[in-house]
């Protein structure tokens, strides 16, 4: 049975890029990786829209996360955290391990921040250091306005902004100089279209001055050391060759599609399962601002069964997580995904729900897909 992955991470990896990482292995020091390393450099500042370095870490994208907090604040400051899903937490979480102080900014599951709330829990509290944010909270499919915000703190020169783009990386537009984003986090499993395994994170030159005066504690993710070996081509440590491999392969290929058409089939996959579910009778679990890399919605069955029995036909897509667990279900349509997995998909789907009871006359959720993908141009 063929496996369609249509999870939010990770997400499928093209033959090329598998190929690259089959190549024999290289060490991480000799001047033919050095070189190779030096490409994958450039192209990174293309991806993030960027003058300033990407740093590349092994490890997840929440290792860049905790680099983040660790390499920009002290224990005893303040940083403000917007939590509006599961990820959002997961700021709160490393602040409290080193001692940052937490101002939590709720939103309500499904929801995107209100840029005035943050401007003016900033006003009320001029100690606030950073203010910690998803670009796209996985969890409930909501991309939260990234660009309002750095505009919220681009005046503020004692508050930076930390952009966990783990998800919307490559996925849709974030470019980093041109909003004014401070500290810009990624991970590969996403929209970058990698195994897990690789993390990436650039500052501004705002950022890197509270590097300066960070006192946490740090080692293995101390961007300081991460900087001083990329100047030689290098990383601080052991690179996984056959990840930056892939790398290479993955973001040569972007260059040559562009962002712009990258981020516009994202978009045009996005209409189409959106008006598919809408379809089927289902309504979005995102109330504003939905995202254009995977989609959530509400489900009339279990979701845990919804996805327990798309597993059985060979597709995988996403449940709830938290209190959204049993009642939603998230599907991806980001990175090496095409419209034959989207409608795929969407059939597989209206079988399930039939099985469980849900009744969706066949081909609904598919007329209505087809419809969107007829009417936006393919790139």
């Amino acid at each position: 049975m063929k496996m369609y992955l249509m999870t939010p991470g990770p997400t499928p990896v093209a033959p090329e890029t598998q190929l690259a990482m089959a190549q024999p292995i290289i060490h991480h020091r000799s001047p033919q990786f050095m070189e190779i390393l030096g490409k994958v450099r450039e192209d990174l500042k293309y991806l993030f829209q960027t003058e300033q370095e990407v740093l590349i870490f092994a490890a997840t994208g929440t290792g860049a996360m905790e680099g983040a907090v660790i390499n920009t604040l002290s224990a005893g400051d303040t940083a403000l955290v917007i939590d509006g899903g599961k990820f959002g937490e997961r700021w709160t979480e490393l602040c409290n391990v080193y001692g940052v102080k937490v101002e939590r900014l709720a939103v309500e599951w499904g929801h995107a921040v209100d840029p005035k709330a943050v401007a003016k829990m900033l006003d009320a509290n001029p100690a606030i250091k950073a203010v910690f944010v998803q670009a796209n909270e996985t969890s409930t499919a909501v991309q939260h306005p990234v660009q309002e915000l750095a505009a919220v703190t681009k005046a503020r020169p004692g508050t930076i902004l930390v952009v966990d783009a783990i998800s919307a990386l490559g996925g849709v537009p974030m470019p980093m100089d041109k909003w004014g984003i401070d500290v810009l986090v990624a991970g590969s499993q996403k929209a970058m279209m990698l195994p897990p395994g690789l993390a990436f994170v650039a500052l501004s030159p705002k950022a890197w001055e509270f590097v300066k005066t960070s006192k946490l504690p740090k080692y293995y993710f101390d961007f300081a050391k991460a900087l001083k070996s990329a100047d030689k081509n290098q990383t601080p440590y052991t690179s996984p060759v056959s990840l930056i491999l892939g790398l290479r392969e993955v973001l040569t290929k972007i260059r040559q599609v562009g962002l712009e058409k990258i981020f516009a089939h994202n978009r045009r996959l996005s209409l189409a399962t959106k008006a598919a579910m809408k379809a089927m009778g289902l309504k979005l679990y995102s109330k504003d601002n939905p995202s254009d890399v995977l989609t959530a919605v509400e489900t009339p069955v279990d979701g845990q069964k919804v996805v327990a029995e798309l597993r059985k036909k060979g597709i995988w897509i996403a449940g709830g997580q938290a209190q959204a667990k049993g009642k939603i279900i998230r599907i991806a349509h980001m990175g090496f995904i095409d419209t034959v997995d989207l409608l795929g998909t969407i059939g597989g789907l209206e079988e399930v729900f039939n099985q469980l009871g849900y009744k969706v006359a066949p081909g609904v959720g598919l007329k209505a897909a087809q419809e969107i993908l007829s009417k936006e141009a393919a790139v």
